[in-house]
């Protein structure tokens, strides 16, 4: 796998500070997307050891609440072993920290639906995530008022109470 970037102090991507990985590499090629360059596979940085060692230290402080991941598309099915591999770290590491993820796949349909039984680290890297704002970006649906998505389609789900509810359970943004 391939990153585009990572913000050691962004604030735009979940609650509080964060780190965000930008992940290379994306299929949906969603109109206005804000991030076209991810969309090779190719893009940027090899994903290494050493990011990921750059990751957990960027992690470190105290007020940083937690690890974004976005694209490109971290749940790629190519990009899935090397996220993986980072979430599982990270939560060794921090485990009191939370994990978002953006991904245009849908949680019921292409995730849980499609993904869970046909590739092997789905389950694993799902049992790491706090948050999940899915859906493809929407240009007709963009909406500047939203919080932590880009179109009105797009949920912010809260995906450990989802799984066990076996329906959606949606983060409430406004507490």
């Amino acid at each position: 796998m391939n990153y585009a970037d990572i913000k050691q102090y962004d604030v735009a991507n979940g609650p509080g500070i964060r780190i965000s990985l930008f992940v290379s590499g994306c299929t949906h090629h969603c109109k206005g997307c804000f991030n076209k360059e991810a969309w090779d596979f190719g893009y940027g940085m090899p994903f290494t050891e050493q990011t990921i060692e750059k990751v957990l230290a960027y992690m470190e402080p105290s007020y940083i609440k937690g690890l974004t991941l976005l694209g490109g598309e971290p749940m790629e099915p190519q990009n899935q072993p090397s996220v993986l591999a980072l979430l599982r770290r990270v939560k060794q590491s921090y485990p009191e920290k939370s994990v978002w993820m953006f991904s245009g796949y849908d949680f019921e349909r292409d995730i849980l639906g499609r993904m869970l039984s046909e590739i092997p680290e789905t389950k694993e890297l799902l049992s790491y995530l706090e948050v999940l704002v899915d859906g493809r970006f929407i240009e007709e649906l963009k909406s500047l008022s939203l919080r932590f998505k880009g179109s009105s389609n797009q949920r912010t789900i809260l995906v450990q109470e989802s799984l066990a509810a076996g329906s959606i359970v949606l983060y409430d943004l406004d507490n």
